[in-house]
Parts: C-alpha cells; sequence; structure tokens
C-alpha cells in the first residue's frame, strides 16, 4: 500500500493516493455488464477481473496489444498472490486467456508480451502459435538482487509479433541518441555520422533489440508509484511510437498502475485499460489526471529518446531549443510563441517551425487549426524535422515490414 503523505521524504515524488482521491478517483471506473460497444471504453479504466470481460470486448479495433501479465513467480500484487508454476502449466494459464484477446486486433495490429527468462519458453510457444513472431527485445533492468551461486537476474524480454505481414512499424520514431565517444571526421573535417552541438557531441542511431538505456521507476522520479512491476514510461514510449500511429488504439488488459494509458494519452493514442485491483486504476486515473498537465516523459525530449544519466545535457538541449524557437519566425512573419508551450515547461509550438539549421528535431502538438494539412491535426504527434522545407515528413507508415 502507499507510503503517507506525511511520512515520505521532500524528495520522494513517488505517487500515492490519499482517502479523498481513492473516493475521487472510483467513481471515474468503468465496469462491464455485458458485451461492449468501443465508445463505452476508449480511454477509460475497466476496473474488473479480465477472465469475467475477455468475451465483452469489440472486435477487430485494436492497434497495439500490450501484455505485461504476471510473470511466472511467487509475486503479491497488493492484496493478488501468483504463485509459480511449471512451464506446462504456466503455458496453459496463458491459453485460458490469450486466444480470447486475438479478436479484439486489427489485421495488421501488432503485440507486445512482457516476461523474463523463466516465462519466455511458454510464452514463445504461446506466441508461436498464434502470431508471426518477429523478434525478442531484452531490456536491461539495473535494480535486481545479487546472488551467491548463480547469475544476477537484471534483465527482461519483450516479445514482438504481429497479426499479419502488413504491420506499422516507424523507426524514425524511435531512435536512440547516444553520445560520441571516438568522432570520426570526413576528409574536409565535418562530422562523419554524428551531429556537433553546444551540447556535446550525439549520433542517433536506429533501434536495437538490446535497451540498455531505461530506468526501472523509482522514488525520486515523478512516474513511481508502489506497483511492485511498474515499468519505465520510456519503454511504453517505444513500443507505442513504433508500432502505432497518432490516434491508433491500444489495449492493456492488465494495467497495473497505469503506464500503458498514460503513455499513450501523452503520445495522442486513444487506450482501454483493464485492470483487477481497484487501488492500482485510482492510481492510473490520477496519473491520467497528471498527465492533462505535464506530458513530458523522462528520456523521450525533442523526438528522440535519449541514454541514461544525460539528464543535464537533455536540459541543455532544451534551453537551447527554446532560444531557436524564440528566434524562429512563422510564415506571416510574426514571432511564433514556443509555448503555447504548456503548463509543463514544454516547448511544443502550436505551429510549424520554418526555421532551424535543418538538423534539429523538434516536437509539435497540432491544433485543428493547423494550416499545413497535417494528417494528425487535433492530436499531440511527435515526428521529426530534418529539412526546413518539409516541415510534416511523415509519421511513418502503414505497410510491409520493408518501409514501403
Amino acid at each position: 500500500m502507499a507510503v503517507e503523505e506525511d511520512k515520505k521524504s521532500s524528495r520522494n515524488r513517488t505517487i500515492t493516493l490519499t482517502e479523498e482521491e481513492k473516493e475521487k478517483y472510483s467513481k471515474l471506473l468503468h465496469v462491464m455488464e455485458g458485451p461492449a460497444a468501443l465508445e463505452e471504453i476508449e480511454n477509460k479504466t475497466t476496473n474488473q477481473d479480465l477472465f469475467e470481460v475477455l468475451d465483452w470486448l469489440p472486435r477487430n479495433c485494436v492497434d497495439l496489444l500490450f501484455l505485461d501479465p504476471p510473470y511466472n513467480l511467487d509475486k503479491e500484487f497488493n492484496r493478488t498472490v501468483f504463485k509459480q508454476r511449471s512451464t506446462e502449466a504456466y503455458l496453459k494459464w496463458l491459453e485460458t486467456w490469450f486466444p480470447k484477446l486475438l479478436p479484439t486486433l486489427k489485421p495488421n495490429a501488432s503485440v507486445y508480451f512482457c516476461g523474463e527468462w523463466r516465462s519466455s519458453t511458454a510464452i514463445h510457444l504461446l506466441l508461436e502459435k498464434y502470431l508471426k513472431v518477429r523478434n525478442r527485445i531484452t531490456w536491461e533492468r539495473e535494480k535486481g538482487r545479487g546472488a551467491l551461486t548463480n547469475w544476477k537476474n537484471c534483465s527482461e524480454d519483450i516479445w514482438f509479433c504481429t497479426v499479419g505481414d502488413e504491420y506499422t512499424f516507424n523507426a524514425d520514431a524511435v531512435k536512440l541518441k547516444r553520445r560520441v565517444i571516438a568522432p570520426y571526421r570526413t576528409e574536409s573535417g565535418r562530422p562523419k555520422d554524428w551531429l556537433e552541438t553546444s551540447e556535446g557531441n550525439f549520433r542517433l542511431t536506429h533501434p536495437s533489440n538490446l535497451w540498455t538505456d531505461l530506468t526501472v521507476p523509482f522514488w525520486s522520479m515523478p512516474e513511481n508509484t508502489d506497483h511492485p512491476t511498474q515499468k519505465p514510461e520510456k519503454l511504453l514510449a517505444k513500443l507505442i511510437l513504433a508500432s502505432t500511429n497518432p490516434g491508433d488504439l491500444v489495449l492493456d488488459p492488465f494495467l497495473g498502475s497505469g503506464t500503458t494509458s498514460v503513455v499513450a494519452k501523452k503520445l495522442g493514442r486513444r487506450y482501454i485499460g483493464i485492470e483487477l485491483d481497484a487501488y492500482y486504476c485510482c492510481l492510473a486515473e490520477k496519473r491520467l489526471a497528471l498527465a492533462e498537465e505535464d506530458s513530458s516523459i523522462q528520456g523521450y525530449q525533442d523526438g528522440v529518446f535519449w541514454e541514461r544519466n544525460t539528464l543535464s545535457m537533455q536540459r541543455a538541449s532544451q534551453r537551447g531549443r527554446i532560444r531557436r524557437l524564440k528566434g524562429c519566425q512563422d510564415g506571416s512573419g510574426q514571432s511564433s510563441s514556443p509555448a503555447q508551450t504548456e503548463k509543463s515547461g514544454r516547448t511544443d509550438s502550436r505551429h510549424h517551425q520554418n526555421g532551424g539549421t535543418g538538423t534539429e528535431l523538434y516536437r509539435y502538438s497540432h491544433t485543428s487549426s493547423c494550416s499545413k494539412g497535417c494528417p494528425a491535426s487535433g492530436r499531440g504527434v511527435d515526428f521529426r524535422t530534418p529539412r526546413p522545407d518539409l516541415p510534416c515528413r511523415g509519421f511513418g507508415h502503414r505497410g510491409s515490414p520493408k518501409g514501403r
């Protein structure tokens, strides 16, 4: 249960609930009473047992299914306890609910399924039976207990699957900004495949299936809750940006404290969240309310993901971006207002900026008044602007994995 506010350190930013907040947010929770239309459960937190609602979910509507069920470990989730079992028994448990989620998926949908080394055998066997397995992402969890007779367990897996051969994958949306240790230059002295900036030397690298840039939420992070297996918002941001487009629908039937819904909302996607525990559902609703004021995602800025331990560089980059935006002019010759920068202190421009060096990456929040014909008008969108003459260069594509 949450730490009481008056007992927390002043630097402890863990999200908790007062009794008044529990009462407030519990009124926002949804309960299905039968087959549900999409509009009844879209952008809501459903507080029910997944097994109760499996047959009531709308069909052919989900673009991305994110699954983070209990791993094959002894684990307590508030008042719910999951017991470790044999691989065969765990696979049988997965079979009791996973196939019933498949009718919710669109033909071009993607699925991400979380696990760790003990669970992954059963997960792989399950996914190969029903979907096209594309890859397995391994991410480093820097937390973990040491062991005297075994290797320290500090990694987890995310299996990437698709329903068919046509699916969304936006590689450009999930590049990682890495510091350049040994910067190579061309014969003319220019940077070779890296950027030289006032904040440092960086290279944008394509996303791989080995992630070492994530930080498990802890007490000083504003996204932290007391959920025992909370995933980082940055992790969900990578998956959502890669495998959906603005306005797409994300389903998480094991919502926990709400990370999937929160990140979907921050990135302009729709969401459906289902969670058994009422306390975690209320935490999710509080986090969704907080996202109205602050849509930032730690480790994601300027349309790219940053390595761990680069917060000072990110702040320097943000300050530089604010200065650049202040110097930009819009099409009418009037100075653009970098904030229509929102309350959170972000520097999203409400209109396209035509200035810049051609190498900066900007994050825009479009409104319905956008005059550039952007297909995502009216939603929060992340995209990159590699050249000033191409201010609306794409949000990825729907199509083959080859990117046609």
